[in-house]
């Protein structure tokens, strides 16, 4: 490994290692950890140390093709150790500030998607559904009053025009009568020999085919 190549791995490591610092901590402020199970801060955890020692070993792999050193845990440590003293005062305020910024906007987001777009839309839906219901009820109130001004019509006429057919029929002379009855009783047998002949042609068809 040559002396420049060695001197990248450091930088690179330290680096790394104000990277992690710069990680966990977003990591700690993230995970919420006295309110998780502790199955679930277990998992994250392996999970979270998993993910940076593969990105420190690919960073490492860039540089030096992966070749591991006693100076590059060193660097490492002074990496993280700069970050703690000189940057996680600063990181943190500015991850604060991020998080509040991005609560912040989403909230004047979502109220003004409530205001801008679903309350208009519902209520106009409201509205739309009040006026389909209230033309419904009118419509309905007007057909029942207009079906009670027919049959107080059909009761006033229709009992003085039955009355003037039943003096009419008493009026008429026997023979038409007979002949009026006539025809009434072949109409209704014409009419009930086309009703069995209907049913008998259901019967055939209800039947099952063997």
């Amino acid at each position: 490994m040559t002396l420049s190549t060695q001197f990248l791995t450091m930088l690179s490591m330290i680096g790394m290692g104000s990277l992690f610092g710069v990680m966990f901590d977003t990591y700690q402020r993230f995970l919420d950890r006295p309110n998780r199970k502790s199955w679930i801060v277990f998992f994250n955890d392996l999970l979270f140390w998993v993910i940076q020692a593969l990105i420190i070993f690919y960073i490492l792999f860039l540089v030096n093709n992966g070749e591991l050193r006693f100076y590059i845990f060193v660097a490492l440590l002074c990496g993280f150790a700069a970050y703690q003293s000189l940057f996680k005062g600063v990181y943190l305020r500015l991850l604060e500030f991020m998080i509040k910024t991005a609560i912040a906007i989403y909230r004047f987001i979502r109220r003004a998607f409530q205001l801008l777009i679903y309350k208009p839309v519902v209520g106009l839906i409201q509205l739309v559904i009040s006026i389909i219901i209230l033309i419904g009820r009118g419509l309905f109130s007007l057909v029942k009053f207009v079906l009670k001004v027919l049959l107080f019509i059909l009761k006033i006429v229709w009992v003085p025009i039955v009355k003037i057919i039943l003096i009419l029929w008493k009026l008429l002379p026997k023979s038409i009568k007979k002949y009026v009855e006539k025809l009434y009783n072949r109409t209704a047998g014409f009419f009930m020999e086309i009703k069995n002949y209907l049913l008998k042609l259901i019967k055939k068809f209800k039947k099952p085919k063997k």
